[in-house]
């Protein structure tokens, strides 16, 4: 490595990719991050397709972006192999040019999922149409198509490859895209460890060798020695969802030469991907994620860390060292790398905490910016293409290639608060200091009004009850001014005037349960009718057109042009705006569930997701208290009656105005 290169690589890692995207393949690494350097920029991701191939994409090392379309030329596949630990990283490396000593690269890591009838596990990211999702896909009708085979998530791991813009768009432009397999995927040696130490450290590795401090080899099991000359070893990592958890690990780990990351709904600590305060969210379990993602050596060999990830992972709820080792908000003091978060406030897959909590540990040295879309868990460039590919190629640019394009002093934060309609923020969140509510009783049992005045001793009663009946928070909401046996419901005045939620809500109640277990949910409401994008829906929020638009450079095999994409809406009178769940019996620690005596309260504090929303004038803010949340949480195992002290339950809100 010489550290006159100016050019970034683009590299790009991902967990088992049997097919290419272009006409090339790159170093491969671990699975699961995307990152992009000053000389090699690195964009991981995790997918569905089970064998994914790295590769690196390089121009001629011509200076600043926007740079004209490289000519595209192929040659011969060059097999590079690093050695993280526990495994061996298989890298193959294809470029349009040969490489050059002063080319970004763009670095993406990806893994599997699977959609067999349980929730959904992280999605890759878009550019694609995914199974069952109404996402982009590329155009199969342009001159030169890539055609992007994608069996169903369930189905055997034989799948191709999904296309990407990334290389098409960037690899034109100065950068080198590098695919990379994690640690028990495709070509890799060693386990898959979802998100665990091997996992980050296997993707850290291709940094390491992308700046001269690991050891690659031309083949998997040779003694012949590649280098990565090619770049100045500054590195980006991007992706979405699994892809962009890796992102937010390695960051952790404070690695030298990773110059930015850009996570798209990624999570921040996988014990809030599995669990909410311990309670069992509907997400499956670590083990059988791995299984999905692993090659067929990790199939044979990897029994004892999927029995380890069993037992770190107890139905309990209990925080354990396992979920410790996954947790990357405790090591984000360790991050140098500047950070893109992107998240929809309505992602049910990968819920917004795990956003708002990573981006509230970031350190204050760290320059940050913020996208919070309407969608579920949907990437930017299926719901904002234009502006996002803009004000990525913008970002990669500065961090990157040092172009001082005054990127890093626009506004931090971009919010969607309305379908397509999109607001502007110096910092966020925008409310720092949270508002008290209250839940008051009144003369229909289990329905009352919410506000900022603690309830007076005198207020009768002071106790309300609900049973459990597993039911969910959307039935909860039909009927808001009735009573219902599944919940308690508290409504706030109408607003005098737009009211904005900006932050992560937290929720204090006192409770008691006539059984030794017991979970709670507490639900925000925005109730008036209001048209908003269709989360819910199979789209998430979005819905594929016939139309196309091109995004970078097609070549033969690999087209550039992908389907447009429209804003799914539909109209409600009550709209969830932040939902969490917990269990009763993790009220002192989430260290170990404590057996309740029934008829005993208990008082438990726990966070709702993270949002940023508008309460309309007019309309009211409702808070919803329930058990079993069917739609998202395993029950207790049983139907206890849970009551509810008034008088010590408290929301606290971070919220700009009042009623």
């Amino acid at each position: 490595m010489t550290s006159n290169h100016t050019d970034q690589l683009v590299m790009w890692t991902r967990h088992s990719l049997t097919g290419v995207i272009g006409t090339w393949r790159g170093p491969r690494v671990p699975r699961g991050d995307w990152g992009v350097s000053a000389g090699a920029a690195t964009f991981a991701r995790r997918g569905e397709g089970v064998n994914q191939a790295s590769r690196v994409n390089t121009t001629d090392g011509k200076p600043a972006s926007r740079r004209p379309r490289a000519k595209t030329g192929k040659v011969p596949p060059k097999a590079v192999k690093t050695v993280p630990a526990p495994g061996r990283l298989g890298v193959l490396n294809r470029s349009r040019e040969p490489l050059a000593a002063t080319t970004p690269t763009l670095h993406r890591v990806r893994p599997t999922a699977t959609n067999d009838g349980t929730p959904a596990k992280p999605r890759p990211s878009t550019g694609r149409r995914t199974s069952g999702r109404n996402q982009s896909q590329p155009d199969t009708t342009s001159p030169n198509p890539q055609v992007s085979a994608v069996a169903p998530r369930n189905a055997p791991k034989s799948r191709k490859p999904r296309a990407q813009f990334y290389d098409n768009y960037f690899v034109p432009r100065g950068y080198g895209v590098v695919l990379v397999d994690l640690s028990g995927t495709a070509r890799s040696t060693g386990c898959v460890d979802v998100g665990g130490r091997s996992e980050i450290a296997s993707a850290k590795s291709v940094i390491d060798w992308l700046n001269g401090r690991a050891t690659g080899y031309t083949s998997a099991t040779g003694s012949t020695r590649a280098t990565a000359g090619w770049t100045t070893g500054a590195v980006g990592m991007i992706g979405k969802s699994w892809d962009g958890t890796i992102a937010n690990g390695v960051a952790a780990t404070g690695v030298d030469g990773l110059k930015t990351i850009v996570p798209i709904g990624a999570i921040s600590s996988w014990y809030d991907y599995y669990r909410a305060h311990g309670a069992t969210l509907t997400a499956g379990t670590p083990s059988s994620l791995a299984a999905r993602v692993e090659n067929s050596q990790g199939a044979r060999n990897c029994a004892s860390v999927k029995s380890a990830l069993d037992s770190g992972s107890p139905p309990s709820g209990d925080m354990t060292q396992m979920w410790r080792d996954r947790d990357y908000v405790a090591s984000a003091a360790n991050i140098k790398a500047s950070v893109f978060v992107v998240h929809g406030v309505n992602d049910l897959n990968v819920k917004s905490i795990n956003f708002g909590q990573w981006w509230a540990a970031l350190p204050a040295s760290v320059e940050r910016k913020i996208w919070l879309s309407q969608t579920g868990h949907v990437d930017p460039f299926d719901f904002r293409r234009s502006a996002w590919v803009d004000t990525l190629h913008r970002w990669f640019d500065h961090y990157l290639l040092g172009i001082d394009n005054g990127v890093q002093n626009e506004p931090q934060a971009t919010v969607e608060h309305k379908p397509d309609v999109w607001t502007t923020a110096p910092s966020w969140p925008v409310v720092t200091t949270p508002k008290h509510l209250y839940a008051h009783a009144s003369a229909t049992a289990g329905v009352g009004v919410l506000n900022g005045a603690p309830p007076p001793p005198t207020e009768i009663p002071v106790w309300a009850d609900f049973t459990d009946n597993r039911s969910s928070e959307y039935s909860w909401i039909t009927n808001p001014t009735s009573t219902s046996s599944a919940r308690l419901i508290y409504s706030s005045p109408a607003m005098s005037s737009d009211n904005r939620i900006s932050g992560t809500p937290r929720v204090t109640i006192t409770a008691t349960s006539t059984s030794s277990a017991a979970r709670l949910t507490a639900v925000l409401v925005d109730l008036g009718p209001s048209t908003i994008r269709y989360y819910r829906g199979s789209g998430e929020g979005i819905t594929t057109l016939a139309t196309r638009s091109c995004w970078g450079e097609s070549t033969s095999g690999d087209s550039a042009c992908y389907l447009d994409t429209a804003t799914s809406t539909t109209s409600t009178s009550a709209n969830i705006i932040s939902r969490g769940w917990a269990d009763l019996g993790h009220y002192a620690s989430l260290d170990s569930r404590a057996t309740l005596t029934p008829g005993t309260p208990y008082r438990i504090t726990f966070n709702l997701a993270s949002t940023d929303q508008v309460i309309p004038a007019g309309h009211k803010l409702a808070l919803v208290i329930g058990s079993t949340d069917s739609a998202y949480i395993g029950s207790a195992g049983n139907y206890p009656k849970i009551g509810v002290d008034l008088m010590k339950t408290v929301l606290q809100i971070p919220m700009t105005g009042n009623f």
